[in-house]
């Protein structure tokens, strides 16, 4: 069983972007490669699919949550470590995140934009179980995130948000950068409790 678990929000379609798919393989790979274990929304279709299977194909432990509804409209996975059925979204996102040590999140729509920005207020209000200070990483083309990081940026200037909080919510390029980002987090965090 992996130490530690990564949670990855993305689409369950592929997007536009044939780099998307090649953003989820590499993820998933680096995630499984890195010894971490994958929790994820339990789809085998769009980059989710993608994710789970590069994962999976490199050895590594893969969650997948699904609430009941969805299981015929995204087509659970059938080869997973772990399949959660659940009733709905909100026991969906809540076993995820209970599941998980962090947050990676690839380019998606209003589902994944809802978990970044809920999984990171979870983390800023100490709503997190175990593990409290849980953060999200934007990974991909900066094209994709820089929006959204701007956006974020501007409600620190406009004292809408802390700068502390606003660094719970940071981006990497690189999936692998991202991931060793981690690595080093969970190390200083566990040479903490020591």
């Amino acid at each position: 069983m992996p130490q530690h678990n990564i949670c990855v929000f993305c689409a369950s379609s592929l997007g536009g972007d044939p780099s998307y798919s090649r953003l989820a393989t590499e993820v998933g790979a680096a995630i499984a490669e890195s010894g971490l274990g994958l929790v994820y929304g339990g789809a085998s279709i769009g980059l989710m699919g993608k994710v789970a299977d590069a994962a999976l194909e490199n050895g590594g432990q893969v969650t997948g949550v699904i609430p009941d509804g969805l299981r015929s409209r995204e087509l659970n996975h059938k080869g997973l470590t772990e399949l959660i059925i659940t009733e709905d979204m909100h026991e969906r996102k809540r076993i995820m995140y209970e599941r998980s040590d962090a947050f990676l999140a690839l380019p998606g729509g209003m589902g994944t934009l809802e978990e970044v920005f809920e999984s990171a207020t979870w983390t800023k209000l100490g709503f997190h179980k175990g593990r409290k200070n849980k953060p999200v990483i934007l990974v991909g083309s900066s094209s994709f995130w820089s929006p959204l990081t701007s956006f974020l940026d501007m409600l620190v200037e406009e004292e809408l948000m802390k700068a502390s909080d606003r660094e719970i919510v940071s981006y990497q390029k690189n999936p692998k950068d991202a991931v060793d980002r981690l690595l080093t987090l969970f190390s200083t965090h566990n040479e903490l409790e020591q």
